[in-house]
């Protein structure tokens, strides 16, 4: 099994919520669902990938499990996953955690909620859970993209504070 754990040995997040500060569970989500860190390779992890990156892009293939340990084990990245009532995985998200000369740098990317579970605030728990985690990482701030198209995630991320910043992205395909 792959995976990273928390400096107890327990796994960091867990099957109630995100861990606070002193350790105690902190719930983050809407009833029934919960956010957690994804630290161990389970065949639900890797199906559950198979089923929603379809659904985030259709340029990309579904990450291999070999390719989901390596983010899991990576110190650059946390993998929040959202769980429903039948613990059948809804959502993720991934935190991109680095330090530059100018302080810890936090990015969210590939935030996908399964079309069955939109509109119930998955998409809202795992990006507060990852707000939690950056700031506790010491992070003055947190970023990330989103498509135009994708309206009710931009609205989302509007409503829960962030705001659009007036630059340019640049992309070099290598």
């Amino acid at each position: 099994m792959t995976g990273r754990q928390g400096g107890d040995g327990s796994g960091v997040g867990g099957e109630d919520g995100v861990g606070g500060e002193d350790g105690r569970r902190v719930p983050d989500g809407p009833p029934g669902v919960t956010v957690s860190e994804a630290t161990l390779l389970a065949p639900d992890l890797i199906e559950a990938f198979a089923r929603l990156v379809p659904q985030l892009s259709s340029s990309s293939p579904p990450p291999t499990g070999e390719e989901l340990g390596q983010i899991m084990d990576s110190p650059a990245s946390v993998l929040f996953v959202a769980r429903d009532g039948a613990d059948r995985i809804v959502g993720s998200l991934t935190l991109a955690l680095f330090r530059v000369p100018t302080g810890v740098r936090a990015w969210i990317e590939d935030v996908v909620v399964d079309e069955s579970a939109r509109g119930a605030g998955v998409g809202e728990a795992l990006t507060m859970a990852a707000v939690r985690r950056a700031g506790a990482e010491g992070a003055r701030s947190v970023d990330l993209t989103s498509r135009p198209s994708r309206e009710a995630a931009n609205r989302l991320y509007v409503r829960l504070g962030f705001e659009r910043r007036s630059t340019n992205v640049y992309r070099y395909e290598a």
